[in-house]
């Protein structure tokens, strides 16, 4: 079943069990939809998975600068050596962001939420992961 969305009880528990005092890095791993997926009757223009995503990036990255964060690294996912046969992903990416809060934050904004709309219709599955430094 693939994971789009965070549902209520996982964004608790982000908010719960990081550390509100350090920085953080988010891990992302996002599988594009050939066709991006929009829902029924939008006004949005056909396009790729990956064209969706670009959509969504535009927004999305002006508020995570927005917030003090920052992309740390974007790479083309090739092979998974340990997972799964069937698991698979097209690229990994890492976010940092000064604190917990400034994420929230930015998940809180007006603007980026209505830019999630195409960050669902692009991806067929994602993974997205609280870090910390050790």
């Amino acid at each position: 079943m693939p994971s789009l969305n965070p549902s209520r009880e996982q964004m608790r528990a982000f908010a719960e069990a990081m550390p509100a005092d350090t920085p953080i890095v988010m891990l992302n791993l996002l599988r594009f939809s050939p066709q991006a997926n929009y829902p029924s009757g939008s006004d949005e223009t056909p396009c790729s998975g990956r064209e969706a995503y670009a959509r969504y990036s535009r927004t999305a990255l002006a508020k995570v600068r927005g917030v003090g964060g920052e992309v740390q690294w974007l790479g083309t996912a090739h092979v998974a050596v340990i997972a799964p046969n069937d698991e698979h992903w097209d690229q990994v990416l890492l976010v940092r962001y000064p604190s917990s809060s400034a994420f929230l934050a930015m998940l809180a904004d007006p603007e980026y939420q209505a830019a999630t709309v195409h960050r669902s219709a692009a991806l067929a599955d994602s993974r997205l992961i609280g870090t910390t430094p050790v």
